[in-house]
């Protein structure tokens, strides 16, 4: 199971925000996030909020498939009343994201209605971006069709990878061999491609972690996200790892295969705009996790979602049925927030926006962390300014890239 939540301030029955929240909304972006917690198989290396139905048990216990959709929607509706009661002015969503779990075991027409809900209460912008998770075994050419026709825009795939060996380690159930056609039924229905890889799997070789990459650039994706594995405690893969079944990813080995994946995204035509993620062209980029890294506010829907607004952050209950309850009820279904005083948003920024590409204003850093600007910039891990000059923006090198967190604390003066 995925780890406990923590700790935080009570969270009124309402969900009532605190007048700071609504300070400055009007210069930030609105973005839905739609947590989907049910999976068919709970993969080794996850600890995110996911349940089997063998987990969940019966249709009684208020956290079904069948009806979740419903619940769900309680939980956009009072977004809507939440925001306005704390004088946040109205917003479009700009971005949706339904994550998971998988979204996809859902028919398509439950995520259909939820968006319209989010529709309903906040409106969509023009333009807006909307993409659902997917596992290439939870889709048919219809339910994609069905999803673009609703107005979903993009899909992400989770490849992980093309090697069956990989793919058993990581618990995925999959036969890479359909990767090329759920892309193709994605392309054929309108919708934009993302395919998501995973390196450094116990046991992936060199060759396995290329000949992923080609068969994810042979299906000319619009964009790719390639994450290195991390072994979480309390995960099944964790165990493993304690009782010698499995060794630990090494650090060295991480590292090469970035470079490796970078090398060939970037000879495919693609670039990167965060450490790891890249895009076909830049409209291709997730809209919606720039968001993040940009820190707009966020409402996150479902069973131990997360969302911010205005320095406000809190977190759900973790099991559907108690989620259930608490909307059931008219009640939050949040566990606990926390309120960020200025040096908590502070390293936020930071930590997130020395990820991207376009990098950070050097205003933005800390008077302890200033500096050390100089130093990372002398060692090749920040790009130095026009003509050697002192840079204004913190943008990491290709090596910056590989050593991005020690970048960060360094720049935070820990």
């Amino acid at each position: 199971m995925s780890p406990a939540l923590p700790d935080g301030e009570p969270v009124p029955e309402d969900g009532a925000l605190p007048a700071s929240a609504a300070v400055g909304a009007a210069d930030r972006a609105l973005a839905m996030y739609l947590h989907v917690p049910f999976c068919r198989v709970r993969c080794g290396y996850c600890d995110f909020t996911t349940y089997t139905a063998e987990e969940l048990g019966g249709a009684g216990s208020g956290s079904s498939r069948a009806g979740y959709a419903a619940v769900a929607a309680r939980e956009v509706e009072m977004s809507g009343r939440v925001l306005a009661a704390a004088g946040l002015p109205p917003r479009e969503v700009g971005t949706v994201f339904v994550g998971g779990g998988t979204p996809t075991l859902l028919p398509a027409a439950d995520l259909v209605g939820l968006l319209d809900v989010v529709r309903r209460t906040h409106g969509l912008a023009d333009g807006a971006e909307v993409t659902t998770e997917a596992n290439p075994d939870s889709v048919t050419p219809a339910s994609l069709a069905e999803l673009a026709a609703g107005g979903f825009t993009r899909v992400s795939f989770g490849m992980q990878s093309a090697v069956p060996h990989v793919l058993a380690t990581l618990d995925r159930t999959h036969d890479p061999a359909r990767v090329p056609d759920v892309v193709r039924w994605a392309r054929d229905a309108g919708l934009q491609v993302s395919l998501d890889l995973i390196y450094g799997t116990p046991g992936e070789s060199d060759d396995d972690w290329r000949a992923s990459l080609d068969a994810a650039l042979a299906c000319a994706p619009d964009h790719v996200s390639a994450y290195a594995l991390v072994v979480e405690a309390g995960t099944r893969m964790a165990g493993q790892v304690r009782r010698g079944e499995l060794t630990l990813p090494d650090p060295d080995d991480l590292a090469a295969k970035y470079e490796v994946a970078d090398a060939a995204l970037t000879a495919a035509g693609m670039s990167w705009y965060e450490v790891s993620n890249w895009a076909a062209r830049p409209e291709a980029r997730c809209r919606h996790n720039v968001s993040y890294w940009r820190g707009d506010d966020w409402w996150g829907v479902g069973p131990g979602a997360h969302s911010h607004v205005g320095g406000v952050r809190w977190w759900n209950v973790k099991h559907p049925g108690a989620y259930s309850a608490r909307l059931l009820a008219g009640r939050s279904p949040a566990h606990a927030r926390e309120v960020l005083d200025d040096d908590a948003r502070e390293v936020e920024r930071v930590l997130l926006g020395v990820r991207l590409a376009e990098g950070l204003d050097v205003a933005a850093l800390p008077p302890d962390g200033l500096p050390r600007l100089p130093e990372v910039v002398a060692e090749g891990l920040v790009a130095p300014g026009l003509d050697g000059a002192p840079p204004s923006r913190v943008v990491l090198t290709d090596r910056g890239r590989l050593l991005a967190d020690g970048v960060v604390r360094r720049l935070l003066g820990w």
